[in-house]
């Protein structure tokens, strides 16, 4: 079963309304970030490339890796695949996430398929490819597919942003994240996005791109 798609600002509205009215903490960060923004991006092999990008780099990093890659015009399974690894090392690819980009262009993923089917599928079509973890698997399904109800603990500004917020000794692990974030369920993702807007917000930078 496919919970509910956020396709638009007044879908993350409905789910900020519903965790500030169960979580006085969630009630007081939004009053310090506004209004949470919708974060769609589009699905397909493009994202997902991004996300690989991302991994284990700064917003900043990420961003210029990103910019290079697109004026190259490498974006793409097939210009992924005809590039040499010195055109995609001169974008800022590490040889590792040149295996991954590569892994992910031939996986030949049908994105169309994973638009109807549960997150749990989703994430677990998604890590079958080298260099995709979890982590990547839930950025994708919460912002490419809009599943509102996915969540990714593993993420180091969401662990340091519930910290802060929630005011824990240290900074929970991905265990204790995914735990604590059970009860707000069926807006895991709108919490995600509040967290991600509070760390913005306690930490004058970005937490996610």
């Amino acid at each position: 079963m496919i919970g509910r798609i956020i396709e638009t600002p007044d879908c993350v509205a409905e789910g900020a309304e519903y965790l500030a009215r169960i979580e006085p903490r969630f009630a007081r960060a939004l009053q310090q970030t506004g209004p949470l923004p919708l974060r769609r991006k589009k699905d397909g092999f493009e994202p997902l490339l991004a996300a690989i990008v991302s991994q284990q780099v700064s917003v900043a990093a990420a961003n210029a890796i990103w910019t290079r890659l697109k004026a190259a015009k490498l974006t793409g399974p097939r210009k992924i695949l005809w590039a040499t690894d010195d055109d995609l090392r001169a974008c800022g690819l590490s040889r590792q996430k040149i295996r991954y980009a590569r892994a992910l262009a031939e996986a030949r993923i049908n994105f169309g398929d994973l638009r109807g089917v549960p997150d749990e599928d989703v994430v677990a079509t998604l890590v079958e490819v080298p260099g995709i973890g979890r982590w990547t698997a839930e950025i994708y399904a919460m912002f490419s597919l809009g599943r509102a109800d996915v969540f990714a603990p593993a993420d180091l500004a969401l662990q340091e942003s519930a910290r802060m917020l929630f005011e824990t000794e240290a900074r929970p692990t991905e265990k204790q994240l995914r735990v604590m974030a059970e009860p707000w369920a069926p807006w895991r993702a709108v919490a995600a996005r509040l967290l991600w807007a509070y760390y913005h917000v306690a930490k004058d930078r970005e937490g996610i791109r």
